[in-house]
């Protein structure tokens, strides 16, 4: 099976979450709500476009923009919105998080997502990027 994510839809961590939905979920009748957690369940396979551990490529078009559009500034509203509830989750973690995205080395939350995609050996990615052209590398 080959899905296609359309870089030029995704602006912001919602947006990426609208693309994932409109590619996986078309024959659904509910969403994958904005978390990593569940986009890592999702490509578990079982419900939307995956059927269980069936091989998948996973083309991914705006590579560099979608690396852009969830990069550090993203990542950091992420963050901060995820300190902002320290009822709800875990502060200091996502205070190393955010010292370590500051500092130039923490992930971005377009790196978690590749290694979210990563974790599943039935996805191959490939990019339009040439310098990725498959994510991991063979």
């Amino acid at each position: 099976m080959r899905l296609t994510l359309d870089g030029t839809r995704i602006h912001d961590i919602p947006s990426f979450y609208d693309e994932i939905n409109r590619v996986f979920m078309q024959d659904v009748d509910w969403t994958l709500g904005p978390s990593l957690d569940a986009l890592d369940d999702l490509l578990y396979g079982g419900y939307g476009a995956l059927d269980g551990d069936a091989p998948v490529t996973l083309v991914w078009t705006h590579f560099a923009a979608s690396r852009d559009a969830l990069g550090v500034e993203a990542t950091r509203q992420y963050l901060l919105a995820k300190l902002a509830q320290p009822e709800r989750f875990n502060a200091a973690h996502f205070q190393r998080e955010l010292d370590a995205l500051e500092a130039g080395t923490g992930q971005t939350y377009f790196d978690i997502v590749l290694e979210i995609i990563a974790a599943h050996p039935n996805i191959t990615l490939v990019s339009d990027e040439p310098s990725v052209e498959r994510y991991p590398p063979a």
